[in-house]
């Protein structure tokens, strides 16, 4: 069998035929002839007409401990539809890449399941390479469909870098939480530039939307999505109830170290030595007790340890603020506990009314935020939504971005958000 058949059978490469094969230090070199003289232009606009012709070689999968380059001739056209001249397209490659499609959904696979450092030790390519081919795939591969039939989606931010610099994520409820936008930054701009891809017509179509309690992301969707309904992550609901209990116990705090400074004041200096075997236990230092409430105040009750229960009898007992502050908490996540979602809103007005009352200055800047945000928190309710798949896929993310020790760009990052979490199958060249 003559070398050039052999290579025709293995390499089937598509719209060509192998012209030669040559056997170099550096690696085989496989020459192709293209079949079809019309040229087509990436936008799709085809002509026969040759602006000008030069060579080009593309990297492709290696054939055991060789690389393997192919080599063509690659023609120019004048395109009408674009306006310029532009390279044809290839059918065995990307346009622009100079490497075989083969190779690059090879990469993007293992893209998927390991980092980067690994694949360019693996398939002998640079780090730099990978970057690009990830990015090419994933433009290649993205498409608008994922923007179609959206109903209920979830908005949230996620950190990636020192300095506060922040990717904007938008993940589709019905679809288990899968990416289907992600952008730079995290203001009411980068959410608006969402719903401008999103189109007015598919826009109309969102029924629902959970958000943070932050004002950018509401912003946003008051302006360009108003008809649907917006949902308060209880997450974020409960982190403010956990905030306003860290304030008053600081408080609480403060107030027992002043006392025990100004007692410490009126006893005089403390005696020198150590005290007398006999001598009474020193009173507990109730400040330093008072401080060290935080963890029995803010946790799970199921989650409580002895020692952490016997804080809270200790704190029933004594009448303290804090107490109060517990069953605050605790009164406003039994909420997200109603067996009926119908009796959501009596228990909210009941909870506003207890907090408006409390005397406690932290649950009284709290309930003014719970009451400006009372229809978003009893949304999230009656239709049981929350932001807790984006928690998680922001945990992914953060894993994608250490496994890459770092991207170099956000675009980047970006396009292994939409590879790994975006629902792209990947095809290898085995499975075709």
């Amino acid at each position: 069998m003559r070398a050039t058949t052999a290579f025709n059978k293995m390499l089937a490469i598509p719209g060509a035929h192998v012209a030669a094969v040559a056997f170099t230090p550096e690696g085989i070199v496989v020459d192709l002839t293209r079949r079809s003289k019309r040229l087509r232009c990436p936008c799709g606009w085809s002509t026969r007409a040759v602006y000008d012709r030069s060579s080009r070689s593309w990297r492709g999968l290696d054939l055991g401990t060789a690389k393997l380059s192919l080599h063509a001739e690659i023609r120019r056209l004048d395109c009408r539809r674009c306006g310029r001249v532009r390279t044809e397209e290839v059918p065995w490659a990307r346009p622009g890449a100079r490497f075989t499609r083969d190779f690059e959904d090879v990469v993007a696979w293992l893209a998927q399941r390991m980092d980067k450092t690994a694949i360019t030790r693996l398939l002998r390519c640079s780090w730099e390479a990978v970057a690009h081919i990830v990015e090419r795939v994933v433009a290649d591969q993205l498409d608008d469909a994922r923007l179609e039939e959206v109903y209920r989606i979830g908005v949230d931010e996620v950190s990636y870098r020192k300095g506060h610099r922040y990717l904007t994520v938008v993940a589709d409820h019905d679809r288990d939480g899968a990416v289907i936008w992600a952008g730079e930054g995290k203001s009411s701009a980068v959410l608006e530039q969402f719903y401008d891809e999103l189109g007015d017509a598919r826009t109309a179509q969102l029924q629902a939307v959970s958000l943070d309690m932050g004002a950018a992301f509401k912003k946003a969707t008051d302006a360009r999505a108003p008809h649907a309904r917006q949902c308060a992550d209880p997450f974020h609901v409960v982190a403010l109830a956990n905030e306003a209990i860290n304030a008053a116990r600081r408080w609480a705090w403060n107030i027992e170290r002043d006392k025990a400074r100004a007692a410490a004041a009126a006893a005089g200096p403390k005696p020198l030595g150590r005290p007398r075997a006999d001598a009474p236990p020193r009173p507990r230092d109730q400040a330093r007790w008072t401080k060290h409430t935080r963890w029995a105040l803010v946790k799970d009750p199921e989650a409580l340890s002895a020692e952490q229960l016997d804080v809270l009898h200790e704190l029933r007992r004594s009448g303290s603020v804090l107490y109060r502050c517990w069953q605050l908490k605790e009164g406003l996540r039994d909420l997200y506990r109603l067996q009926n979602p119908a009796d959501a809103p009596a228990h909210l007005d009941w909870w506003l009314t207890w907090a408006c009352r409390c005397r406690i200055p932290a649950f009284l800047t709290l309930s003014k935020t719970v009451r400006a945000n009372r229809d978003r928190i009893l949304a999230a309710v009656e239709l049981g939504l929350s932001n807790s798949k984006l928690e998680g896929l922001n945990s992914k993310i953060r894993l994608i971005n250490h496994r890459g020790y770092g991207h170099h760009s956000a675009a980047a990052l970006i396009a292994m958000i939409y590879l790994c979490c975006g629902g792209l199958t990947v095809q290898l060249p085995t499975q075709r």
